[in-house]
């Protein structure tokens, strides 16, 4: 595909030993994508655990290739979800607030036909995943963060940790700006996205041709029309809602402690959400458990996803 050429969204269901499926919730279609348990095997049954698995900033489902065949070999329904904005889901408008978002991963628990679920998340994903456990808690059975301490934990941080605050605020100021941040990310044919996918992940995992190949859909899928405004929405929200009375209720409310159990995983080698940051905010997870994973930066799960996959199976045993 030429580098001028838009992609379309259906570009991102790749083929594998998965299927691809279009769930409606809370109001709008998200496409979403499950591990098939086998050839000729029936429709997943309601009562197996379901995970549902959540992406991070300017990526999409593909990121979670290995946990849905890890986890399903485990005999757990794995559903990895192209976000609202992103990848072959729905674009709309509006609905990049932490409210709306915990909403769409409610209905679509709901949607999939059961009652409760294993939320997984990586950086913004882990977000979803904080607020669907405080506004949603009925429907939580546990959750787990790669990369992504709690909302009120990232903040205080930032505020008051100068490592921190050097290597996270300079690109979330960046994008409040109209315009300049959404060609950014989508012009030379999305290099910038591979320019944050390198600078975050271990320099081991930088020279694979699993990384060339990563960098390369992620450049296709952030190049999708409209998805570049839509991943940027969801900063944009969270930086506008600061001086809001909509933002002041929001964290008011996320401050309610997660009662679940959480499990916090880092790479060891994550240089951008750094390791004291994840340890933060004790206080706001109580049920929580910490695992470092080694030779991973900020892309864990796809840089030691054989760990990250056994520690999510420790989670849901």
């Amino acid at each position: 595909m030429s580098s001028n050429t838009l992609p379309d969204p259906s570009s991102v269901r790749y083929e594998g030993p998965w299927t691809h499926r279009d769930v409606h919730a809370n109001g709008i279609r998200f496409h979403v994508v499950e591990a098939a348990a086998g050839a000729g095997s029936p429709p997943a049954d309601p009562g197996t655990p379901l995970v549902v698995l959540l992406h991070g900033f300017g990526d999409f489902w593909w990121s979670w290739r290995h946990q849905l065949t890890g986890l399903t070999e485990r005999g757990f329904r794995a559903v990895a979800v192209d976000l609202r904005g992103y990848g072959d889901s729905d674009k709309p408008p509006r609905g990049y607030d932490g409210w709306t978002l915990a909403g769409d991963v409610a209905g679509l628990i709901r949607a999939l036909g059961h009652t409760e679920a294993t939320l997984v998340g990586h950086a913004e994903g882990g977000l979803v995943c904080w607020a669907t456990a405080v506004l949603h808690p009925r429907l939580v059975r546990s959750i787990a963060l790669v990369s992504s301490p709690h909302p009120a934990t990232l903040k205080a941080a930032v505020l008051r940790d100068a490592k921190q605050r050097k290597a996270w605020l300079p690109n979330f100021l960046r994008y409040q700006l109209p315009r300049y941040p959404e060609n950014l990310l989508t012009t030379d044919g999305g290099a910038e996205i591979e320019r944050l996918l390198r600078q975050r992940v271990s320099e081991r995992w930088a020279r694979t041709p699993e990384f060339a190949e990563t960098a390369e859909r992620m450049r296709t899928a952030i190049r999708i029309p409209g998805a570049a405004h839509c991943a940027l929405e969801y900063q944009r929200w969270a930086f506008r809602s600061q001086w809001r009375p909509d933002g002041a209720r929001f964290m008011s409310t996320m401050r309610e402690p997660v009662r679940v159990p959480v499990l916090a995983l880092h790479g060891d080698r994550d240089h951008y959400i750094l390791g004291s940051t994840v340890r933060r905010g004790h206080e706001l997870s109580p049920n929580r458990r910490m695992a470092a994973i080694p030779d991973a930066g900020h892309f864990a799960h796809q840089e030691n996803p054989e760990a990250v996959t056994a520690e999510l199976a420790k989670l849901l045993a």
